[in-house]
């Protein structure tokens, strides 16, 4: 396991690049989900600075908050409401550019402005949620969907 992070610049893609191999790092040997989930947030919260980076998990009827970095969230969000649960309905990725556009958003922080959400996918079945929030409009696009759900899929469950 990785004992330390190195922040890199770049474009948005080069900090990726740079940084999956370091979370594969500190994933590799370790089973236990909840550090996993822990680690990887710690490090895309490091690399990034992101407003707020977390999962959420799949407890029967509900998604419940589990390992995060920033601010107090939300603990647990039903199917279909905001935009976690209506990734986990829909079983895709959402990209919001302007949270407060979106219906429904569920405003966990008022300095959250855009966000991404996407499902973690097993057996056809969504156990989770990665959900990412950041402090100005228009932050997430098609290169933040490509490598993060690359990052999730270094998660074993």
């Amino acid at each position: 396991m990785a004992e330390e992070l190195i922040i890199k610049t770049g474009t948005k893609e080069e900090q990726y690049v740079e940084l999956i191999p370091q979370i594969a790092g500190i994933l590799e040997g370790e089973t236990d989900l909840i550090a996993n989930l822990a680690n990887i947030t710690a490090a895309l919260k490091e690399q990034f600075g992101w407003l707020w980076i977390g999962f959420y998990l799949v407890k029967e009827d509900e998604l419940v908050l589990g390992p995060f970095q920033g601010p107090i969230a939300c603990t647990r969000i039903k199917k279909g409401r905001g935009v976690c649960g209506i990734s986990w309905e829909q079983m895709k990725t959402i990209i919001v550019q302007d949270v407060e556009q979106f219906p429904g958003h569920i405003a966990c922080s008022s300095l959250s402005k855009s966000e991404i959400v996407i499902p973690l996918i097993r057996n056809n079945l969504v156990v989770g949620v990665l959900d990412v929030d950041h402090s100005e409009y228009a932050t997430f696009d098609k290169t933040d969907e490509l490598f993060l759900t690359e990052i999730i899929s270094l998660i074993v469950f």
